[in-house]
C-alpha cells in the first residue's frame, strides 16, 4: 500500500497507531478524540479538595474554581501533528509507521489547575494561624518577681508542605476517589529566650494550675478576692520551704483595703472585713494538690459553702482565720516555684498558676466520698428592734450538713509513694431571719 494512499485515506483524522492514554485515536477526528477524553474524564466536574486543619475541615475548592482539568486538547494537537510533521524525514517515518503499523505511539495528558486559590488560601490562614513566638521575661526584685512573663512557642503553617501535598492529590483523582483531603499542617516555632534561661531560680514551665468560681459573689467579696490574691502574685517559694498563707496575706482589715462581705464569725455568716478570702486559700489548696505538694495544714469550712461546690465537688475547700487556721503546704521540688494568679472578671474564675520544673511525679487525686447528709435545721426568726415593724431580712443561709473525703497520692520518681485522705465536716446550718419590731 503506497504512502500516497494512507495520507489520502487519513485525510482530517488522526493516523493509525497513534494513541492517548492508551486509548487508539487512529482514524478518529480531533472533535472525536475531544469527546472520547471528555466522557472518560468527566468525573474531574465534581471533584473536590478539602484543606484540613488539626483534623477539621476549614476550606473546600470546587473542580471549577481551580480550573481542574486535563490538559485535551494539547494531547490531541499533538497526536494530529503525527504524520504532518514538517520535518520530511520525522513525517516519512511517521506515515511509515502507520502504514506498517510497526509502533504504536502514545501521548499521556495530564491534570492540570491554577494554583493561585491555594496560594490565596494560604495567605489568609497564615495570617490566622501562624503566631511568632515570644520571649520570656523573668525580673526579680526584693524577694518577689515583679515582671515575669513565660515564652510562648510560636507556630508557622507548613504551606509549602501543603501545596505540594495539593499537587500530589489532584495527581491522584480518579472515578472511585474524587474527594482530596490535603492536610495543612504546622512547625513549632520556639523563642530566643525560654523561661530557664531567663532568670536562676531554675523555674522552666508551668508545672500545675488550681481554679474557682466566685460567681454570684457581692461586689465586695470580689474586691477583697482581687486584693487578696494580688498579694501571692509573683511571690517565690524557695525550693525546700514551707509556704504559709497568712504569712503572706499578712492583715485583713479595713485599714489593709478589704471590704465588709460575709465571713463565718462565732457559729454565724456575718458582714466581717475580708469576708472571700477563703477563696483565694481554696484555690491555692488545689493548686498544690494538682502540683502533688506535700500540705502541711488545711482547715475544711464549717458548713459548705456554695461558691465552692460551683466548679468542684465537697471537701475540697481550705478555709483560714489568722493566726491560728492557716494553709501551708511545701515545696519539695527541685527548684523554686513561682506563683501567678488570674482573675477572669467575666467568667468569674479565679486562678493560681505555679511555674517551676516539672519532676515526673504522678498525681492521683480521687473523686470526693460524702456521707452523713443532713438537712438545714428548721430556720431562726429572731427579734430585730432596729428594723421597722413587718420587715425581715435574711441574715444567714441555709446549708446541708455532711461529711465528705478524698485520697490524695503523689508518686515520685523514685517510686517513693505518700498518701492522704483529707476528711471534712460540714455542719448542718440553718438560715436566719431578722423580724422588725420597731416601732411595735
Amino acid at each position: 500500500m503506497p504512502l500516497a494512499y494512507i495520507v489520502n485515506a487519513v485525510g482530517n483524522t488522526i493516523y493509525p497507531m497513534t494513541a492517548i492514554d492508551n486509548i487508539d485515536m487512529g482514524k478518529k477526528t480531533k472533535e472525536q478524540a475531544t469527546e472520547i477524553l471528555k466522557k472518560k474524564y468527566g468525573y474531574l466536574d465534581g471533584a473536590i479538595v478539602e484543606a484540613i486543619y488539626k483534623d477539621q475541615p476549614i476550606a473546600t475548592f470546587s473542580a471549577s474554581q481551580i480550573g481542574l482539568t486535563r490538559d485535551i486538547k494539547t494531547k490531541i494537537d499533538q497526536a494530529y501533528i503525527v504524520g504532518r510533521t514538517p520535518h520530511f524525514p520525522s513525517r516519512l517515518l511517521q506515515q511509515i509507521n502507520a502504514l506498517l503499523k510497526l509502533n504504536k505511539i502514545n501521548f499521556y495528558t495530564q491534570v492540570t489547575y491554577d494554583l493561585e486559590p491555594f496560594e490565596n488560601f494560604i495567605e489568609v490562614s497564615e495570617s490566622i494561624y501562624n503566631k511568632p513566638a515570644k520571649n520570656a521575661l523573668f525580673k526579680f526584685e526584693n524577694g518577689r518577681v515583679t515582671n515575669f512573663k513565660a515564652h510562648e512557642d510560636g507556630l508557622a503553617l507548613k504551606s509549602d508542605e501543603f501545596l505540594e501535598g495539593v499537587k500530589a492529590n489532584l495527581n491522584n483523582i480518579s472515578p472511585k476517589s474524587t474527594v482530596a483531603r490535603v492536610v495543612l499542617s504546622e512547625k513549632v516555632i520556639e523563642p530566643e529566650i525560654t523561661l530557664a534561661k531567663a532568670n536562676n531560680q531554675g523555674i522552666e514551665e508551668l508545672i500545675a494550675e488550681g481554679e474557682s468560681n466566685f460567681t454570684h459573689s457581692i461586689p465586695t467579696r470580689i474586691h477583697n478576692i482581687q486584693l487578696a490574691a494580688s498579694k501571692f502574685n509573683g511571690q517565690l517559694i524557695p525550693k525546700g520551704a514551707t509556704f504559709s498563707f497568712n504569712e503572706i496575706v499578712g492583715d485583713i482589715s479595713s485599714i489593709t483595703g478589704y471590704q465588709p462581705a460575709y465571713v463565718i464569725q462565732n457559729g454565724k455568716t456575718v458582714l466581717g472585713d475580708g469576708g472571700g478570702v477563703c477563696q483565694v486559700s481554696t484555690t491555692m489548696f488545689r493548686a498544690a494538690l494538682n502540683a502533688g505538694l506535700p500540705i502541711v495544714e488545711r482547715h475544711a469550712h464549717a458548713y459548705r459553702v456554695s461558691y465552692y461546690e460551683q466548679d468542684s465537688e465537697p471537701g475540697f475547700d481550705a478555709t483560714i482565720y489568722s493566726p491560728s487556721v492557716d494553709l501551708k503546704f511545701k515545696n519539695d521540688t527541685a527548684s523554686a516555684i513561682l506563683i501567678q494568679t488570674e482573675i477572669d472578671e467575666v467568667n468569674s474564675i479565679l486562678t493560681f498558676k505555679f511555674y517551676g520544673k516539672k519532676d515526673d511525679r504522678k498525681v492521683e487525686i480521687s473523686k470526693a466520698t460524702v456521707w452523713d447528709v443532713a438537712p438545714p435545721p428548721e430556720a431562726l426568726y429572731e427579734d430585730d428592734p432596729t428594723l421597722p415593724s413587718g420587715e425581715v431580712k435574711q441574715v444567714d443561709f441555709p446549708a446541708w450538713g455532711a461529711k465528705a473525703k478524698f485520697t490524695y497520692k503523689v508518686t515520685y520518681k523514685d517510686g517513693e509513694v505518700k498518701e492522704e485522705t483529707f476528711f471534712s465536716t460540714f455542719r448542718p446550718w440553718r438560715a436566719v431571719y431578722l423580724k422588725g419590731t420597731k416601732g411595735v
